[in-house]
């Protein structure tokens, strides 16, 4: 008898939704304290995860969710940079 394979769950830090890992766009905080989008989700460092919708990531930045993850100041410019980032990939698909 085959087990079945558990998939895993994360909650997006925007909507606040549990969705599948592989659904979500996970933004990560490097070792040397630069935060970016990881499309992949292969980059090394400390992870959230958010919807593949700039909404998502506009409540996150709203509510400071992505702050208290990572326990430090995000400034502007890096959410600006996202969310360009997260519209040309959309765009792309």
């Amino acid at each position: 008898m085959q087990k079945v394979k558990k998939i895993p769950q994360r909650q997006c830090v925007g909507c606040r939704e549990m969705k599948d890992k592989k659904s979500l766009l996970r933004v990560v905080k490097s070792p040397e304290g630069v935060v970016s989008l990881d499309f992949v989700g292969k980059k090394p460092g400390r992870g959230a995860y958010v919807c593949h919708d700039v909404e998502c990531l506009k409540k996150a930045r709203k509510s400071r969710a992505l702050e208290r993850a990572f326990s430090t100041a995000i400034p502007p410019e890096v959410y600006d940079t996202m969310e360009a980032e997260l519209e040309g990939h959309n765009e792309q698909e």
